[in-house]
């Protein structure tokens, strides 16, 4: 990585080439010091919009009465990075790796103790930063922007987007995250440095946005909402989801679904998995101990055990799945800790190993009863099939905390 000053004729030999490393460029006559707000925005292949994307940035700049940073993070091949340094702002030259990987490119070089994100299309209006800085002045960790508390003019968001795709989405995240998002897609959003350090930001394309968004909530920043005022694209202008065909949204969606369902295991692996496992047990420990039962018109027999042995064995694959998950994307502070002391390697070992014994225990007495019989059996023995749940609940907590242990390295490795 490196920086350099940067006029117009070698921004314009840069421009011609696709970057292959990153290099920061600034205007002539700019001094890099410490600023209150730095704009990060991507941009590729921008040359219709961002002069006047700048212009913007500066008028809002001066409305909010901030000292800023402009800062575009651009991979493109035509004139917009000249067009940048001409306006006065600063280029981070990075190699075309995906939208969410270009903010994660940016932040050693961004020198705002607050930052507003967005697109360089003119689609969102930066000259009005100053609902941003009022939310970070009254303390604010993460600002979101929304458009439909704002506005949105007529032809900027396909149908399907505005009244099924963004409400679906929305709906679905606060439901997981219990937050109260109106538009987690708005793509005008803001947040403390500290705040993105402590999101970690890891996805490398679209899903980066709901990463950001479902991590703000879950590690309990101070949120806030603010309407910002969506346009549709200038003429001559396409989108990059029109650029990249009709499939390109659905993807998008489908993606950002990912990152919402690999941050939140409580939701449909912790939850469901108690649920499945008590019911198990509820099913197999009575019927395995007791042998079939009737209570009031219902007789539970074979089938019943094999039901609760599956649904427990299920529910416990789930539970520790969670756990794992939980502490691999370390998002419930207090969490490590926890662990360290309750969960640990020698505790999960003997567990195991009880758990197979007596489970070996009961099949040991159904094989000798076997043999007794010259091989053969009359009846069901429901203690050994009590006892195959146990050799295999043995085995899933061996697995279970050698992983676990496994995953607690990693973590730590990744916090030196």
């Amino acid at each position: 990585m490196r920086w350099r000053r940067c006029g117009r004729k070698s921004a314009v030999a840069d421009a011609r080439r696709a970057p292959d490393r990153i290099e920061h460029l600034l205007p002539a006559g700019l001094v890099p010091e410490p600023v209150e707000l730095t704009i990060v925005v991507p941009a590729l292949n921008e040359a219709l919009t961002v002069g006047e994307f700048v212009d913007w940035c500066h008028e809002g700049i001066r409305r909010a009465g901030v000292s800023a940073q402009i800062l575009i993070v651009d991979s493109s091949t035509d004139e917009t990075p000249d067009i940048v340094l001409a306006r006065g702002g600063e280029v981070l030259r990075v190699p075309k790796r995906g939208l969410g990987r270009a903010y994660i490119d940016a932040i050693p070089f961004i020198r705002g103790k607050w930052i507003v994100m967005g697109d360089a299309d003119l689609t969102y209006d930066f000259r009005e930063l100053d609902k941003f800085v009022d939310e970070f002045r009254r303390g604010a960790e993460f600002v979101m922007g929304s458009r439909f508390r704002g506005s949105i003019e007529d032809g900027a968001m396909p149908a399907l987007h505005r009244y099924f795709g963004t409400p679906l989405t929305t709906w679905i995240l606060n439901r997981i995250y219990k937050s109260r998002y109106s538009d987690i897609h708005c793509g005008m959003r803001g947040l403390t440095r500290e705040a993105l350090l402590k999101i970690d930001l890891r996805s490398q394309s679209w899903e980066y946005a709901s990463e950001m968004v479902l991590k703000a909530a879950r590690l309990h920043l101070k949120l806030a909402e603010v309407p910002v005022k969506f346009y549709k694209d200038r003429e001559g202008r396409i989108s990059h989801h029109r650029r990249a065909g009709w499939l390109s949204p659905w993807i998008a969606g489908w993606i950002n679904l990912r990152a919402m369902l690999i941050y939140s295991p409580d939701s449909f692996l912790m939850k469901p998995g108690i649920l499945l496992l008590v019911l198990g047990l509820a099913l197999a420990l009575p019927l395995g101990l007791a042998g079939p039962l009737t209570i009031g018109r219902i007789g539970f027999n074979l089938h019943w055990m094999l039901l609760g042995m599956t649904s427990a064995t299920l529910g416990y694959s789930c539970i520790q799945i969670a756990v794992i998950a939980r502490v691999m994307h370390g998002l419930r502070p207090g969490l490590d800790t926890w662990l360290a002391r309750h969960l640990t390697y020698n505790r999960g070992v003997w567990l195991a190993i009880v758990l197979a014994a007596i489970g070996t225990l009961l099949d040991g007495v159904l094989a000798w009863t076997w043999i007794q019989r010259d091989l053969a059996l009359t009846s069901v023995s429901y203690p050994a099939i009590l006892g195959l749940m146990l050799i295999l609940a043995g085995f899933q907590t061996f697995g279970f905390t050698l992983l676990l242990e496994m995953s607690k390295r990693l973590v730590e490795q990744r916090g030196a």
